[in-house]
């Protein structure tokens, strides 16, 4: 018996994976149904009420369950807690997972996995054979500190859920990741005015070009990288001007190492001026906030738009090759352990239009790999040495990402479905489809 920690994307990846090739399974859910951080409804959700994907639903989709035409492009948080409620519902994972239930720690017991998890204030301890972690990785915020004392409101994106907080206030908002920008459209609406302090630059892209989702667009040649990111470059600075033309830093880096915010209306507000753009936060005395070039102005709310961090709470950093002074485990195509042999980090993995079904190959990998040991297969002992000779192996595809703790953990799309792909082939010869 398995255990799948989560019941998100990634979680039900693996169930379905799991319940693929037969293998007995029992999965721990925190929230009291399915859909992760995309259950608004869940406590434990960072989603806010004008969230949508930033990818479009066919470049995000399981392959084998489609969302329905009447799906918009981008959907909502409330079609897609609809669409996984019925992916469940539709291969009857449902039954497989204790809900309410919070896993307080995952630990060695010889070559098996004792799991405590908590329902209703009670404890229970148990031991399965292996376990395949896929709590998320957009959970624990990423608060940096201050440069001084803020007297008025601040909070992480993690924390926001309503533009109605926004009401005549100043509002700063700090980071221009994805979330950072919808939220920075939302409080236009209402706030009495809007800054937004940056420290880099940003690509941004606009959801749409001609009529079709951007990231459907193009991808039928493959391009040398190099050429790749200028001609792209060029093709979004045609369509949407340098960052610079709106009063932002451009970025100190090519296209495609770091992840583009996906946006058509943050510079459409820039350009109009209900957005400020400000540079980075030198000081902060009480309501005032001075930035790098000087100037300063006066808030009553910051908001953090900083990302997260990652974090898995119910087990020694140890066990999951995790170097103390390290943003990311050491893992091998960013999931199997080096010498255990029985626990997968699911879903710690980032990459530009990798989607759910590029997560799903993950699963299907390490379904196989699980059914394969059971085996003893010449497969599964190949694929254990390649585990511990390349644990921690980048899968960049050249590109060379820029230093931040959320890109420890990036790849290239292109080169890690070809990686995972390559396993998949040797455990199940002629079944790659």
């Amino acid at each position: 018996m398995y255990a799948v920690i989560g019941a998100g994307p990634m979680g039900l990846a693996c169930a379905r994976n799991l319940q693929k090739q037969g293998i007995p399974f029992t999965g721990f859910e925190l929230h009291s149904d399915v859909g992760g951080l995309w259950d608004i409804d869940n406590p434990h959700s960072t989603m806010y009420d004008t969230a949508h994907l930033i990818s479009s639903k066919r470049m995000t989709e399981f392959a084998e369950f489609p969302m329905g035409d009447s799906v918009a492009q981008y959907p909502s948080h409330h079609e897609l807690k609809a669409y996984f409620q019925d992916f469940v519902d539709h291969f009857g994972l449902r039954q497989h997972y204790e809900f309410d239930t919070r896993v307080v720690e995952v630990v060695p017991d010889g070559d098996q996995w004792q799991i405590t998890t908590e329902h209703d204030g009670q404890q229970q301890t148990r031991r399965y054979e292996g376990v395949m972690i896929a709590n998320g990785t957009l959970h624990t915020p990423n608060m940096p500190t201050l440069p001084g004392t803020f007297t008025g409101e601040r909070l992480h994106s993690a924390d926001y859920r309503s533009p109605d907080i926004f009401h005549d206030k100043r509002v700063l908002i700090v980071g221009c990741g994805n979330s950072g920008a919808d939220i920075a459209v939302d409080a236009v609406h209402h706030a009495r005015s809007v800054d937004m302090s940056l420290r880099r630059g940003y690509y941004f892209l606009p959801k749409f070009l001609k009529g079709k989702p951007v990231d459907t667009i193009g991808g039928k040649v493959k391009l040398p990288r190099p050429l790749k990111q200028r001609l792209d470059s060029l093709l979004i600075r045609l369509v949407m001007g340098k960052p610079s033309d709106y009063g932002l830093p451009d970025p100190d880096y090519r296209m495609y190492e770091s992840h583009p915010v996906i946006n058509s209306l943050i510079l459409h507000h820039l350009g109009h001026g209900d957005i400020r753009p400000r540079r980075s936060i030198e000081k902060v005395e009480g309501n005032t906030v001075q930035f790098s070039d000087g100037e300063q102005a006066d808030y009553d709310m910051i908001l953090m738009a900083t990302g997260y961090r990652l974090d898995y709470p119910f087990i020694d950093r140890k066990h999951l090759n995790w170097p103390e002074n390290e943003d990311a485990p050491r893992l091998y195509l960013n999931m199997m352990h080096p010498d255990y042999n029985n626990l997968f980090l699911m879903g710690m993995v980032e990459a530009t239009g990798l989607g759910w079904e590029g997560r799903n190959q993950q699963a299907r990998l390490a379904a196989l790999f699980i059914r394969e040991q059971q085996k003893g297969s010449a497969a599964a002992s190949a694929l254990r040495d390649r585990k511990k000779a390349r644990a921690g192996e980048r899968l960049d595809g050249g590109y060379h990402y820029i230093k931040l703790a959320r890109m420890a953990y990036y790849v290239n799309k292109d080169t890690y479905l070809d990686a995972l792909a390559r396993d998949i082939d040797q455990l199940e010869p002629g079944q790659r489809g």
